[in-house]
């Protein structure tokens, strides 16, 4: 097969690809970029492989950085544009299921792609178009299938987490898992608690966030790789249940939320589980204030002040979830209007400050100061005095 016209993304890099066989090496795009281009997807990032080791790259381009270099892998800097170089390789040992012992360069393009992890990540294209495809990779991509190259259990073995990839790209790609891989996923579903949490929150989210979650997490589910994921093993029936929705998330944040909602967890709950899953404090928060709000309006009652804790990216986070959940008596039109007629949004809009209070309503620095300011707040989210300057410095000198 052959692309008769490249993407820009790779007629820009033509330049690097063209000066490394100058140099008498063979150079070829390789992976995700060459899979996306064919999928007709976005590429975000592109990778070229060759035969040339690190320091012969080195030698042909001036300006280089050695980001990777013990692994092969050097970027190569063009006008303003860095390009990761990397040396065909073996990889041998692996015996902690995440990092090869032994790392060897060589000078076969096809030793270097049967190391690779899918068929679809396994293609590579060479300067004049032509696809090289020697695993099956085009053939499942037309299938929409995700496999293996070669024995699924010698690749996971190698890297576990590229079990997490596998339902992670079923999810992304709307792709199902052909059987010897899903198989050899579930018999070595143990090895992922070899992998640094950190690594599969990553490919996590991922799937969540993909066009076709439910793809990912029937096979998430069915391989019992939820079992070796922080704090998931409880909740099999849940995860199941969610992989038979038509899930459409936009955010970590609405993917925890959801989770937490659907775990039945409470908000410290779902602290603890997200700290497990080493995720930022500003996620959690937000995530928190998803689950809450769910909590409140899936029995139908209504709470502003909680909307107007939550800010507008949760709120909205909880519109798309109450819909999919069908909540009794909820209308996400009303819910999303009530939030934009709060007087205020964010505290720094209430139309009196501390240095105000003190200034106007004698008041002293302290903490009824605050507490003032906070039953200020308040008062005006819900509607209960207008946010006018007068108004309030008068109902702070009740309060005093």
């Amino acid at each position: 097969m052959q692309i008769k016209k490249l993407p820009v993304e790779f007629e820009e890099a033509l330049p690097i690809l063209k000066q490394i066989r100058q140099a008498g090496f063979e150079a070829y795009f390789v992976g995700g970029c060459v899979r996306d281009t064919l999928l007709g997807l976005p590429i975000h990032d592109i990778d070229i492989a060759t035969s040339a080791y690190p320091e012969e790259i080195k030698q042909i381009f001036s300006k280089t950085v050695d980001t990777g270099i013990e692994h092969g892998t050097v970027m190569v800097l063009d006008h303003g544009i860095g390009y990761e170089i990397t040396t065909f390789r073996t990889e041998s040992g692996y015996q902690d299921f995440r990092r090869p012992d032994k790392v060897e360069f060589v000078r076969s393009l096809a030793e270097d792609l049967k190391r690779r992890d899918l068929t679809i990540n396994a293609l590579a294209l060479a300067p004049d178009g032509q696809i090289i495809d020697l695993f099956g990779g085009l053939e499942d991509l037309k299938a929409k299938r995700i496999k293996a190259v070669g024995d699924a259990k010698e690749r996971f073995f190698e890297d576990a987490l590229r079990m997490m990839r596998a339902v992670r790209f079923a999810s992304q790609l709307d792709f199902s898992i052909e059987v010897n891989t899903l198989q050899a996923i579930q018999q070595n579903a143990h090895l992922l608690e070899k992998i640094a949490v950190e690594r599969i929150h990553v490919e996590w989210i991922k799937l969540l966030l993909g066009k076709q979650p439910k793809c990912g997490l029937e096979a998430f589910v069915t391989t019992r790789l939820f079992e070796y994921c922080p704090g998931f093993a409880p909740h099999a029936q849940a995860l199941a249940d969610l992989s038979k929705l038509e899930l459409e998330l936009t955010t970590e944040a609405q993917c925890w939320g959801l989770l937490g909602y659907s775990f039945k967890l409470n908000e410290k709950q779902l602290r603890k589980l997200l700290k497990a899953w080493k995720t930022s404090n500003e996620i959690i928060a937000q995530a928190q204030h998803i689950l809450n709000l769910l909590q409140i309006y899936s029995t139908g009652k209504k709470d502003i002040w909680a909307c107007y804790q939550a800010k507008s990216e949760a709120v909205s986070a909880v519109a798309q979830l109450a819909t999919l959940l069908a909540f009794p008596a909820f209308d996400a039109a009303d819910f999303m209007q009530a939030y934009a007629q709060l007087a205020i949004k964010d505290k720094s809009q209430l139309a009196v400050n501390g240095k105000l209070l003190i200034k106007e309503a004698k008041l002293t620095p302290g903490p009824l100061l605050g507490k003032i300011l906070n039953i200020l707040e308040r008062e005006v989210v819900l509607g209960e005095i207008s946010n006018q300057k007068e108004a309030l410095l008068t109902r702070a000198k009740n309060l005093r």
